[in-house]
């Protein structure tokens, strides 16, 4: 018997990044414990995980703790880094995305270096550790591996199933019990994936005038995702 298809779906997180929508799970229970903690050897910290397991939602959990920025590497091209280090405390997102553009590069090491100064706090989130990311700037490269790293490993069941469950009842849905155990092998393991699913199913649910459930979901899955 052939295995499910996972069913692919690309869409970005949700846009709600409170600690009170983030759910605790082995998978993430370290990292967050970490941001919620804020003190860090040296003052910074990288986090890295697979898409979807939820490093964006960490960083602006951070952020609104601590009023901190958070940038895309690109922004430090034109930045202000003086003001952005009297702030205190900076993330970057996608913080791979420095290695190649020297620029960028000799940007985040004079923000690294500020920040330093003045006793500040550095956020780093990239799907691969520091050493996998392709710096050419030496200094830079020597730093930031020496920041503290935690990962965060891709949503495990537990996880998703949280995810799901919150997701409908925020929508005011009620399902059956058999509805997300029915759903959770056949779906991309990522939480953009539960949010793009769990939106889709309402609205079909809602156009054919029928409660979500296993069948419902089958024939969404099959009829708009091609489901074998």
């Amino acid at each position: 018997m052939r295995a499910p298809r996972q069913m692919p779906i690309a869409m970005t997180l949700p846009a709600d990044h409170a600690l009170e929508s983030f759910i605790t799970a082995p998978c993430n229970a370290q990292a967050k414990a970490l941001i919620q903690d804020g003190t860090w050897p040296a003052g910074k910290l990288v986090l890295t995980g697979p898409e979807g397991a939820g490093k964006t939602h960490l960083l602006q959990i951070w952020a609104s703790r601590t009023g901190a920025t958070v940038l895309h590497p690109r922004d430090l091209a034109k930045a202000d880094l003086t003001a952005l280090a009297d702030q205190g405390a900076v993330a970057l997102d996608n913080a791979s995305d420095l290695a190649g553009a020297r620029d960028l590069e000799t940007a985040a090491f004079h923000l690294h270096n500020m920040l330093a100064e003045r006793q500040g706090l550095l956020l780093l989130a990239a799907r691969a550790p520091v050493r996998d990311w392709g710096l050419t700037l030496p200094d830079l490269l020597s730093r930031l591996q020496a920041a503290q790293h935690v990962a965060l490993a891709a949503p495990d069941d537990a996880l998703l199933a949280g995810v799901l469950e919150k997701l409908f009842a925020d929508r005011q849905v009620r399902i059956s019990d058999t509805l997300i155990p029915f759903l959770l092998p056949r779906m991309e393991r990522s939480l953009a994936a539960a949010q793009a699913l769990v939106a889709r199913l309402d609205s079909e649910s809602l156009a054919r005038k029928k409660p979500i459930s296993r069948q419902l979901a089958a024939d969404v899955m099959q009829t708009s995702f091609d489901f074998e």
